[in-house]
């Protein structure tokens, strides 16, 4: 028979060695999988991509009936990628030039791939540094409407595998290039423009002499085609001080307005400091009354419209600055001159 102190001392050692196997088994297990990992590394792909195509912009003129063609330029300097071409219809989202994308391709207009071995809608695959041509080919029908017609051309990375084992991520890239259509049977473009707003960005048009001055030109396209402003911003002082600044010519599309900007000080981005988007910002030092006229064209035997608008500026930070230096010297000299008086 086995003594009782013998027996409960082995008792103990059989629940230390439970314990200490079960402590050992998830730092086996830890080991293990650092073991698998070490060899069969997990790969994790941060996906890079630049995309960039040319041209951005297209505008053309066409007859019902008639056909171009336009060769794209698609190249990837980012990753390696797959892509999808389509067609969506916009319009103008503001008045400063921004657009908002349709999701698919409406009206009249026809359009197709004249590649041999792709189509709009098929995916494929661009490998980093190369580039791929987009033959797009144009079509207006025989009795489309006269009109504007606006789309852009995208180019969409897709989720997929672009290597084996490898698949890229679920982020999507676009990169578009716009197409403005211009369809009209006899040739002759509707051109109907109105200045909108020409003004000084200010309830008051007092100034300070040192004080920047923001211009505000807004132009509204009434016709059915667009059109592109091109003139001059004109300053004429009191004093016989002049200036002119050139309106950059940028499109204005048909039944739309838009912010026209002049070289060099436009600014369409509003900031807290900023009153908000301008067409230009004057500066420099003003004395008296200006006057500020502005001439836009829109092309050959097109009309041109005139609008004028004035602000005045006074020294009046100098002339405060005066006031107190002569009130403080005054000030100053008199009580010198009544101490020594005592």
């Amino acid at each position: 028979m086995i003594p009782p102190v013998i027996l409960n001392e082995v008792k103990d050692l059989a629940k230390r060695i439970l314990r200490f196997t079960r402590s050992l088994v998830p730092s086996l297990l830890g080991m293990t999988l650092g073991i698998v990992l070490l060899f069969f590394p997990l790969i994790v792909i941060a996906q890079q991509v630049s995309l960039s195509i040319s041209p951005p912009i297209i505008e053309a003129v066409m007859k019902p009936g008639k056909s171009i063609m336009i060769a794209y330029t698609l190249k990837n300097n980012g990753d390696p990628v797959i892509i999808n071409s389509k067609i969506v219809n916009f319009e103008p989202s503001d008045n400063f030039g921004n657009i908002k994308l349709g999701l698919e391709a409406t009206g009249p207009v026809r359009f197709s791939l004249d590649n041999a071995d792709l189509q709009l809608g098929q995916a494929f695959f661009l490998e980093t540094g190369k580039s791929q041509q987009l033959l797009l080919r144009i079509r207006i029908p025989d009795r489309a409407p006269n009109g504007d017609y606006y789309y852009s051309l995208l180019a969409q990375t897709e989720r997929g595998e672009i290597l084996e084992g490898v698949t890229s991520s679920g982020a999507r890239a676009t990169i578009a290039s716009n197409i403005l259509i211009t369809v009209t049977d006899s040739g002759i473009i509707d051109v109907q423009p109105r200045i909108a707003r020409f003004d000084i960005l200010s309830k008051i048009k007092i100034f300070d002499s040192f004080d920047k001055i923001p211009v505000v030109l807004y132009v509204e396209n009434r016709g059915n085609n667009l059109i592109k402003p091109e003139g001059q911003i004109n300053l004429r002082g009191t004093f016989g001080g002049t200036a002119e600044y050139d309106i950059i010519p940028k499109n204005i599309l048909s039944r739309s307005q838009r912010l026209v900007e002049a070289t060099p000080s436009a600014n369409l981005t509003a900031k807290a400091e900023d009153l908000g988007p301008t067409s230009l910002v004057l500066s420099g030092f003003f004395v008296g009354k200006y006057n500020l006229t502005t001439n836009i064209s829109f092309g050959e035997n097109s009309p041109t419209v005139f609008e004028s608008t004035s602000f005045f500026a006074f020294p009046f930070k100098i002339a405060i600055g005066l006031i107190i230096t002569v009130a403080a010297t005054v000030f100053i000299t008199r009580k010198y001159s009544s101490k020594e008086e005592d």
